[in-house]
Formats: structure tokens, sequence, C-alpha cells
């Protein structure tokens, strides 16, 4: 008699997902609350950047070239591919080194998994998938952790370098300078559609080549004196870490919604009523400081609220730098970059025209 057990049914990962990739961060209102009275008992001089203005990464300084760049990310599922998904979150993770405008060194592996309700192949899929991006960052996965639970969970901490001169925090905006976003929003709402049964193969192909687009401009976009501040767009959407950049600024941006570069199966299925959960989440948290005019329609805000798994670059240069910005990211694939707006003197909020 054979003690093994038999094989697992095929399941969907998207089925142990309450909320998929960025889509299940905690909401920014209930984040906010939850730090608003932690304080870091000790400030080292060397830590550069840390949790003040929620920038992409922590970064400590080693000795006047070096510094450390250490981040965190990880989510439950928002494909059912397993090796997709690895890919996806491996992605995501890499990000915030590039949003600091650094170099990926090594990546250690967050693994959480429902042991006994999915196939051992699958989860081997899954770390598959990670190492795979992790490859063509250049990097090893040099270790990890992992545990049994309730949810598949996967992701990385990422550890890179820059050079002390060459952060690129999101708090240093200046007035004046234009924002570029370099990938079009959508993905949350094409993951809205995949979890209903009603996104097409084309639809799951380019929600694929989006995110699973490592944001390696950030590392060319560091040298530049003239980019002054640059963040990568995830789980509060394109309003929310815009807003992040305002608050560490102090400074008011002003975006052009008709210039914002968006999927267009996306912008057909927001229109249809197609949005993720954590849209009006979202919103909740920092629409009051949101003024949109008159007449602004819902599937607008919602892809400005939409989150994005592994999504783009925003960064904010002066004028004179467009260019080369543009070049840089063009070179690189991401040719649906665009001017979306601009960053101007006034209160830490966001105008839509």
């Amino acid at each position: 008699m054979s003690d093994s057990l038999p094989p697992l049914t095929p399941v969907r990962l998207t089925e142990f997902s309450h909320g998929g990739g960025c889509g299940c961060k905690i909401a920014p209102a209930v984040l906010s609350r939850l730090l608003q009275n932690s304080v870091i008992p000790m400030m080292p001089k060397e830590l550069l950047v840390g949790t003040e203005t929620s920038d992409d990464a922590a970064v400590y300084q080693i000795n006047d070239t070096q510094a450390l760049i250490a981040t965190t990310d990880f989510f439950t599922p928002i494909v059912d591919n397993p090796f997709d998904f690895g890919r996806i979150a491996a992605t995501n993770a890499l990000s915030d080194v590039y949003a600091m405008g650094g170099k990926p060194l090594m990546a250690l592996a967050i693994v959480g998994m429902p042991l006994g309700k999915i196939a051992e192949e699958d989860i081997r899929q899954i770390l598959a998938g990670g190492q795979s991006v992790c490859a063509a960052a250049g990097i090893p996965i040099a270790g990890g952790h992992s545990i049994d639970t309730l949810e598949p969970i996967y992701g990385l901490v990422g550890i890179g370098l820059v050079h002390p001169a060459h952060i690129k925090r999101n708090s240093s905006a200046q007035a004046g300078d234009a924002l570029i976003l370099s990938k079009p929003l959508g993905v949350g709402i094409l993951s809205a559609a995949l979890k209903k049964g009603i996104l097409s193969s084309a639809g799951y192909e380019d929600m694929i080549r989006w995110t699973t687009q490592l944001n390696t401009p950030g590392m060319d976009l560091s040298a530049l004196q003239e980019v002054h501040a640059i963040t990568d767009v995830t789980g509060f959407g394109l309003a929310g870490h815009l807003l992040e950049i305002c608050r560490g600024s102090g400074l008011s941006a002003r975006v052009e919604f008709d210039r914002v570069p968006c999927i267009q199966l996306a912008k057909e299925l927001v229109q249809a009523g197609i949005a993720t959960g954590a849209s009006p989440r979202n919103w909740d948290g920092y629409g009051h400081e949101v003024h949109l005019p008159s007449g602004f329609a819902d599937w607008k805000r919602n892809l400005l609220t939409d989150p994005q798994t592994s999504g783009g670059l925003l960064i904010s240069c002066a004028p004179q730098a467009v260019e080369a910005v543009m070049a840089i990211l063009n070179q690189q694939g991401f040719e649906q970059a665009a001017v979306v707006g601009s960053m101007e003197a006034g209160a830490a909020d966001l105008h839509l025209i």
C-alpha cells in the first residue's frame, strides 16, 4: 500500500489572494495611522535615507563613494501562472533599488506557501521565475527565508549600491521640474479583469510585458545632476506616489491627464467599470489632496489611483534635462514614456488638468 498522497487538483493561484500584487498593500490612510507615532530611537548620520519621506528604500553610507541600498517587497499572486508570478514579484522588488539610482548587488528570497494546497512543482516554478529575473539583472539570489502560510507570498530583499552623490530621493524635486512617467498605467485594471476571467490573451501578454520590465534606466538617470527626484509607481497609484514627492519636496504638482500614458485595453476596461478594490481605498486615503477639474470622469480617477505592480519610474527633472532623460528611457525599451506634468511652488497637493 502506497503512503504517497494523491496529486493535487490544479488551482488558480489568484484564488488564494484577497488582493493581488501591489493591490494588497495596506491602504494609505490606514498605513498613515499605523506609522504616525512610530519613532526611530537612533538615527545614525550614515543613514542617508530612512522612513521620513516614505521613500522607496533605505540608504546607508559606507564610505565617500559607496552607499548601501536595502529594500524588501513581496505580495500575493497577481496572475495564475507560477513562473510569471515569480518574475513579476522579483521585478517589482528590484525596482526600488533602481528608483534610488542604484545598481542591484544581490537578493534574498521571501517565500510563504500554503503547503499541501499548491503543488510543489508550482512552488518551484515561482522560485524559478524570480531567479530568471535576478539573472537578467546580473545578480544572485544569495539566500532567504520560507514559511508555511495561508496565502502564497513571494518577493525579495534587494541589496544595491549607489554613489552617495547620485542618490535619487522622492523628496528632492524642484519647482519648475518636468514630470516624466516611464511606463503606462493600467496593470491593476488588467489584473482585475484577469480575476474576473475576462482578460484576453493579448491583454495578458501586455500585462506581463510591463510587469516584468526591469526599471534599469534608474542606474543611468542617477548620473544626471538635473534629475532631481525619482520614485516608482506601485500600490498607491500614480496620484499617491506623486503626492509622496509633493509632501517630501514641499511642492505642488500639476498633471495633464491626456498626456499620461495608459495601456489601451486597460483604458477600455476601466471605462466599462472594471477596477480593483484598491482604487477606492487609495482615493479614500489621499483624495482630499487632489484637485480635480469640473466633470472629471470617475474612470479617469480610477486610472490615477490604479495600483501598479512593478510600475514605471516617475522622474522629476529640470526642463533642459527632458531630452536626455527621454533618450535613456527610449534606448532601454521604454518607448511609451511621456512628460505628464510639472512641479510648482505651493502647498503639497496635486492638480489635474
